[in-house]
Order: C-alpha cells, then sequence, then structure tokens
C-alpha cells in the first residue's frame, strides 16, 4: 500500500518498549497510528491476508518479546479515541478510549455502572477483549452491541450473544477485532459516580503499585480465592530475576524495578507460577498476552 493511500502515520522498526505499561519489547517492523476508523478500514484491505497483525491500545496485560514483533502493529490508543452521549443512558465509544476516561465520562453524564473501569489500566478494546474487571465489576454486564473488523476491513455489528463470555474471557467472532461499543448503563448520580471513581482510585493506589512499570495483575484470581495471596503464601514476594521483582505491595504484580528485559519478566512469571503449583497445587492462569520474537542468542 502507498503511502499517499493512508492519512495516519507508519513507523518503521518501531521500539514497542514506548509502547507498553512494562516498559519492555522489542522492535516491531511497522507500526500504523490509524488516522480514524474509516483510515484503518482502508488499510486492513491493503495488507496480504498472512500480514501478521497486533492490535495495541495501552500495552498493559502485555508482554512484547525482547526480539519484536514481525509484522504490522496497529496503534489504537489517541487514535481511535471518539465518545459520544446516545441518549439517556446510552454511551458510545471507541476502542482506543481509555477505560478511566470512559468512566469518568459516564459519571460526568450522570450514568451509573462503568465507575470499575477506572480501575482498569487499559483501553475499551482490551477491555472488551478479556471482558476485565475490578471491584466487583465487569465490562461486558454492560454491553449492548459492538462493532468489529476484520483482517479484510469488512465492518459488522454484533450482539453479546454471539459471544461466549466468562471470568476474564471472551471468544467468539474469531478473527475480529472491537472498533466500537454501546454501553447501556444505569441513570444515577453524576457526582455520586465520580465520588465512587476516587474512592476506587485511593484504594488501587493504596494496594497496588502504581508508578511503577507493570502489566497490572498478572494472574486470573482462581475460583473462590485470590492469586495475591497464593503467590504472598508462597514467600514469593520480592522475588527478582534481573530486574524484574514480584511486588512487595501487591504479590500479584510483577514490576520493572529499571532496565527489565522481557525475557526476565517471562522467566519471573514462569518460576511464580511454578511455584504455586508446588506449594497449593493451584495452577495460575495468566492474564498476560505474550507476542513477539525472543532476542538472538
Amino acid at each position: 500500500m502507498s503511502e499517499s493511500a493512508y492519512r495516519g502515520e507508519m513507523l518503521f522498526d518501531e521500539p514497542l518498549a514506548r509502547y507498553t505499561t512494562w516498559r519492555v519489547g522489542g522492535p516491531a517492523r511497522r507500526l500504523f497510528r490509524p488516522a480514524d476508523s474509516k483510515d484503518l478500514v482502508q488499510f486492513l484491505q491493503s495488507l496480504p491476508q498472512d500480514e501478521p497483525l497486533l492490535w495495541l491500545g495501552l500495552g498493559s496485560n502485555l508482554l512484547v518479546r525482547d526480539g519484536g514483533f514481525e509484522g504490522t502493529v496497529i496503534l489504537t490508543r489517541g487514535q481511535l479515541d471518539g465518545m459520544e452521549l446516545l441518549d439517556d443512558n446510552r454511551v458510545w465509544a471507541e476502542a482506543g478510549v481509555s477505560s478511566a476516561k470512559l468512566a469518568r465520562f459516564t459519571a460526568h453524564n450522570g450514568l451509573c455502572g462503568a465507575e470499575f473501569l477506572a480501575g482498569i489500566p487499559g483501553t475499551l478494546g482490551g477491555a472488551l477483549i478479556m471482558n476485565a474487571g475490578a471491584f466487583g465489576g465487569e465490562t461486558w454486564d454492560w454491553v449492548e452491541q459492538v462493532e468489529t473488523v476484520d483482517r479484510s476491513g469488512e465492518v459488522r455489528v454484533r450482539k453479546p450473544d454471539d459471544f461466549s463470555i466468562g471470568y476474564r474471557k471472551v471468544s467468539g467472532a474469531e478473527g475480529e477485532w472491537f472498533l466500537t461499543a454501546i454501553l447501556k448503563l444505569e441513570p444515577g448520580d453524576g457526582e455520586a459516580g465520580l465520588a465512587a471513581i476516587q474512592e476506587l482510585l485511593d484504594k488501587r493506589n493504596a494496594t497496588q503499585p502504581i508508578g511503577l512499570p507493570s502489566c497490572g495483575s498478572v494472574f486470573r484470581n482462581p475460583e473462590g480465592d485470590y492469586a495475591a495471596r497464593l503467590i504472598e503464601q508462597t514467600g514469593l514476594k520480592g522475588t527478582c530475576i534481573g530486574k524484574a521483582c514480584v511486588s512487595e505491595k501487591h504479590a500479584n504484580f510483577i514490576i520493572n524495578t529499571g532496565g527489565a528485559t522481557a525475557a526476565e519478566i517471562e522467566e519471573l512469571l514462569q518460576l511464580v507460577r511454578e511455584q504455586v503449583e508446588k506449594a497449593s497445587g493451584v495452577h495460575l492462569i495468566s492474564e498476560v498476552h505474550i507476542v513477539g520474537e525472543e532476542a538472538a542468542a
């Protein structure tokens, strides 16, 4: 596709550490910032069917290996970030909108239900992909419909019934990515909603290592228990491999203390899983999506 055929920005050999919350990751062969959804559709229509694609929002819950990504990264954050109040209790938003920004927007418009999104360190697109949740709320509890796009650029409208939705997982409509969503919320007290958001943020700041590079929670909570409790019980708080460490503040966070590599983080993630299973018999399931190539020896 010629550069004149799209309006967005194309970067080559772009270091992905700049775009991930862990601040690690090798270069993407190409990184595309679409001007808008129409530009994205046109770009997708131009791609070879076998081109590897990686959709990237805020880069949380993502570990890009040190060898980088041999394909095209599509960056949605700061690009596909439109929001609109449709009527008294429905909000339309694009996939690149940050979850926290969406939470504040709904509260400012006197809508309740999405306050928990303030505690999700990612975009709406990522929240839809994994049914992200925090403090008792889950994304798909409020979804009325979504728009998806496939790699050939075809846009479809889908309902929640088109997907199988569970705890931190969503399946269905394979080969499609989320473009937009309409959330149907409850009318309520906007001031109370904003206060609830601040309370959630204060709780998060008090219990999580905010301000240090991490990906958010590393493992899903097993049914009836908490991953952090199992990790702490195993004595792994503060354990480090290189510059990657299990947080002393919250055991379900792995932090980059400065200069960690993706390989160190991945090795520590595996160590934690193995040690917890050995100690308690529980196999922790990672929330982290690991992509890319290992660095050349």
